[in-house]
């Protein structure tokens, strides 16, 4: 019996018409290639792309949220960049302490 294959990955982009790349949800690296103003790289949770807005070709606006050290959003951010700089990055989850019921006391 042979080996089933791995669903195909979807791209973490695609392009639209007019060739510019069209940005997915996830978390993503943002340094000098994405924006002159990430002289000092930051981490992104991108919530959308906002595509009513109608920035110069190559540029677009998203919705995200900057992550901290930890991974857990630190503060919402609208953010102008250039899709072809954005890097994207797989970042596992925090694991947090287990929470416990209280126990019940004794009836």
């Amino acid at each position: 019996m042979a080996a089933q294959q791995p669903p195909p990955r979807r791209p973490v982009t695609d392009r639209r018409e007019d060739g510019t790349l069209r940005i997915r949800p996830g978390v993503y690296l943002l340094g000098q290639e994405a924006s002159p103003q990430f002289h000092r790289p930051i981490l992104v949770r991108v919530i959308r792309e906002l595509t009513e807005r109608q920035p110069p070709y190559g540029w677009t606006w998203v919705n995200c949220y900057q992550l901290d050290t930890h991974g857990d959003a630190a503060e919402k951010r609208q953010l102008f960049v250039m899709p072809e700089g954005m890097r994207p990055v797989h970042v596992p989850p925090v694991p947090y302490a287990a929470r416990r019921r209280p126990a019940r006391a004794a009836r």
